[in-house]
């Protein structure tokens, strides 16, 4: 059994203890938190778990196997850094780091100590996110055009990182899965209108190989919430919705042909095809069940997490391109990847 300690009981820390509470092949021996009341809170609904307001007892704890970190992005790097030099397996909450020359450093690290790094990339683990993969792969939607996602909210502003860094890693996440590759250039435009110099509006646009576009939306200034991928394919296109509990993917048998013969401009037609709508059956797992799960497999079998120190490293250069293009008025950047595919 993997014993774990946690640091974080804040937001997404909780759901966390809970899930690895209640897997069988792990055990949260102490959580951590600089908040009396959280971990007040933890105690009263896991009276078997220890808590600490300091985060290096848990680190320092030789029974310890595992460090799940759930805190403020600013701090992911410097207590990954101090859990995987003692020896400790990370799952650490997205984004990996605030920084690339962060991110590869724990790679290097997790590599040197022989330790699982793993990043909290939810999504990748949602049946919703598999099930556009396979329609992918196995090439039902036709070749890709392109993918558009939405990811607004009112709130929770964030004091630390902007709201690309807060919310874009999910979409990030899910389109270099999905894709199997990553982009090439970003570009992106951002606005600061409630706090000074944090961006709290974005648009980003990336460039990914085979001519496919990627367009993604993200605001915490929004009276709506939505969470919508759309992928518009030569075959067939769908929506991706995961605000609705019933029908998360609709797959829409729509598409649009050149016909392929024509001599002049009044011969030029386009074939519409208007087809059915089918509604795909989805597990209904908690995805963060199957996340929690997958890091107790990787690090018992030695196997590199779907969601591993890589991936979250190219999540990482992504955002930081982003960053730069709209500190440059939304100019195209090309993104140059650090090469480390020898890398845990």
């Amino acid at each position: 059994m993997l014993t774990i300690g946690v640091i974080g009981c804040g937001y997404w820390g909780p759901n966390l203890i809970r899930n690895f509470v209640n897997l069988k092949s792990s055990e949260v021996k102490v959580c951590a938190d600089i908040a009396e009341d959280r971990l007040d809170h933890m105690k009263q609904l896991y009276p078997s778990i220890k808590t600490t307001k300091a985060h290096r007892e848990i680190i320092n704890d030789k029974e310890l196997d595992a460090i799940v970190i759930a805190t403020p992005v600013s701090s992911h790097f410097t207590i990954a850094k101090e859990a995987l030099e003692a020896g400790k397996h990370v799952f650490v909450e997205k984004p990996l780091a605030r920084s690339v020359d962060e991110g590869i450093k724990l790679i290097e690290l997790a590599r040197e100590k022989q330790r699982t790094l793993m990043v909290g990339h939810t999504f990748v683990y949602t049946a919703a996110v598999n099930k556009i993969k396979e329609l992918i792969e196995t090439g039902e939607l036709g070749d890709i055009y392109y993918v558009s996602t939405s990811r607004v909210n009112l709130g929770i502003f964030q004091e630390d990182i902007n709201v690309v860094w807060d919310l874009a890693p999910h979409d990030l996440s899910i389109m270099n899965y999905i894709l199997d590759s990553q982009p090439i250039s970003v570009s992106a435009v951002g606005r600061s209108y409630i706090q000074p110099s944090i961006e709290d509006v974005a648009f980003i646009t990336l460039r990914y190989p085979g001519s496919i576009l990627a367009n993604v939306q993200v605001s915490w200034l929004n009276p709506s919430k939505i969470r919508k991928t759309t992928v518009v394919g030569s075959k067939k296109m769908l929506i991706y919705d995961d605000v609705s509990s019933l029908e998360k993917i609709r797959i829409y048998d729509k598409g649009v042909t050149v016909q392929p013969h024509y001599d002049t401009f009044g011969e030029f037609q386009l074939s519409y095809r208007y087809g059915d709508i089918s509604i795909p059956k989805l597990d209904d797992a908690e995805p963060l069940k199957i996340e929690c799960q997958h890091f107790l497999t990787c690090v018992e079998n030695g196997d590199e997490p779907r969601s591993g120190g890589i991936s979250g490293l190219n999540v990482l250069v992504a955002l930081e391109m982003a960053d730069r293009s709209m500190r440059d008025n939304g100019k195209e950047v090309e993104v140059v990847y650090p090469d480390l595919s020898s890398s845990r």
